[in-house]
């Protein structure tokens, strides 16, 4: 029974250790600064901010939560602050895209970080996105996108909205013509709806329900297909992008680019946060997902909910790196082609 019961004794006790660093360390810093890559009113921003009202309770000592913003390049800018510059404390975590933890496979321009070396703390859902289109252009399907060019907005280099057309233009022979330079989401979207350009090719489905909703109540969009490994049961009719791929080999691109679905709204906490505390951060951030509290407000915001441990996302960054050679070389070659028919703001 004493060999039994030694090893279960001393991880109770390295547990017990560690919540009590991560409280006195909680407690001297009294704040713990959530960093977010995008501009107030922008999906990740609303995510993060229903986070950053439910962790506190939940951290040993019960420190103030601050959100702060730091948009730029699509939340590159984010993600490589908090990669070389942001304390390594666990007192600083934070939120950029998605798509960022594969960006440095296909074009590490900008980049200054390794996604494999984050400490993945979990994302709060999965998501689908969309191509769109306002309802009164000329396109309802994506054949009409691979007929005639189609203006896209979209943010910087690495998010969804820039990545995603350049992909479909590359591997299912779109016309999207991309126009970046938008701050998030919110801007490319006021963008489609003043006729600045024909619809969007990454919007989540999440930053409609929850910054645009009357758009699907008002039938305002033309949902041309969905963007992700699985549907979303509340848009069955549209297609998903998988259907498309032809072959194995058009399949293998489609994946990589869009596995990161489902670690849709990524918190990190930077490398060198010591091991313990990045195991109390994740245990603090399955409380807050399991929390009635929490629940309640990312309801009544129209947030999905459906959490992802942070030991999964590494378990996929880490899957997503180990893609074969031709399949990575094939989804640069449909970024690098998609570069030509970009513009800017």
């Amino acid at each position: 029974m004493t060999g039994t019961m030694k090893p279960a004794l001393l991880a109770l006790i390295a547990s017990a250790l560690a919540w009590t660093s991560l409280a006195c360390t909680s407690a001297a810093a009294q704040t713990v600064n959530l960093v977010v890559g995008y501009p107030p009113g922008a999906s990740y921003d609303i995510y993060m901010r229903t986070l950053a009202r439910h962790l506190g309770k939940h951290l040993p000592g019960k420190p103030t939560v601050v959100p702060q913003n730091m948009a730029g390049a699509g939340s590159l800018r984010a993600a490589n602050f908090l990669f070389n510059a942001a304390p390594k404390d666990g007192n600083t975590i934070g939120m950029f895209a998605r798509g960022l933890a594969m960006q440095p496979l296909l074009d590490a321009t900008g980049v200054q970080f390794d996604a494999r070396k984050f400490n993945w703390i979990g994302s709060l859902t999965s998501d689908v996105s969309l191509v769109l289109s306002w309802h009164t252009r000329p396109f309802k399907s994506l054949d009409d996108a691979r007929q005639r060019e189609m203006i896209v907005a979209g943010t910087g280099s690495g998010a969804d909205s820039v990545i995603f057309p350049y992909i479909l233009n590359g591997v299912l022979n779109t016309k999207f013509k991309v126009v970046t330079g938008y701050p998030g989401a919110t801007a490319f979207l006021l963008a489609v709806e003043r006729g600045e350009a024909d619809g969007t090719a990454g919007v989540s489905w999440s930053s409609i329900t929850a910054g645009r909703p009357e758009w699907i109540t008002g039938k305002k969009i033309n949902v041309l297909v969905q963007l992700g490994m699985k549907k979303h049961p509340d848009m069955a009719p549209a297609p998903l992008v998988m259907d498309y791929a032809k072959t194995d080999f058009d399949r293998g691109v489609l994946e990589l680019i869009f596995s990161r679905q489902d670690m849709a709204y990524p918190v990190v906490a930077p490398p060198g946060v010591p091991a313990e505390r990045v195991a109390v951060l994740r245990k603090t951030f399955e409380a807050v997902m399991k929390d009635p509290d929490y629940i309640a407000d990312a309801k009544k915001q129209h947030l999905e909910i459906d959490f992802m441990r942070g030991e999964d996302i590494a378990k996929l960054v880490e899957r997503i790196y180990a893609s074969p050679a031709d399949v990575v070389a094939r989804a640069r070659t449909a970024l690098e082609d998609g570069k030509k028919v970009t513009t800017k703001r």
